[in-house]
């Protein structure tokens, strides 16, 4: 009998907006934003790493600019001790504004490169209303 490795585990949670602005509307329960998660769980697995989509629209994120976008999705790695940290904390600055973008950096980075995502106790000014600690 071969036993087949178990892969990593991944989970990404994304929150209940409220958006302020029309400007940094993101559509996360629409067709191009479950396409991409579809895609990257599709990839992310071939390279043995698991993810698992959660929402919580009992936790409400006020969107008054792209940061506040970031602090919409968490992820976890059980594995490597990192709980339900934002994209911000995890990506830094984007370098494009691109939220799909800046989640599949994150996913990548906390898969691949946990060492390098700060403690969720250090001060990064990225954040405003997550509740993360960022």
């Amino acid at each position: 009998m071969v036993c087949k490795k178990q892969g990593k585990q991944l989970n990404i949670t994304i929150l209940e907006q409220r958006y302020l602005r029309d400007d940094w509307y993101f559509d996360f329960d629409g067709q191009q934003f479950r396409l991409f998660l579809e895609s990257i769980s599709k990839e992310m697995r071939r390279l043995g790493v698991l993810l698992s989509i959660f929402r919580n629209r009992e936790v409400v994120i006020e969107i008054n600019s792209y940061a506040d976008l970031l602090n919409v999705v968490k992820i976890s790695s059980p594995h490597d001790g990192h709980s339900n940290q934002c994209v911000g904390h995890i990506v830094g600055k984007s370098e494009n504004l691109n939220i799909m973008e800046d989640i599949s950096i994150a996913v990548r980075r906390i898969a691949f490169a946990p060492e390098t995502i700060p403690p969720s106790n250090e001060f990064r000014k990225v954040c405003h209303n997550c509740g993360c600690g960022c």
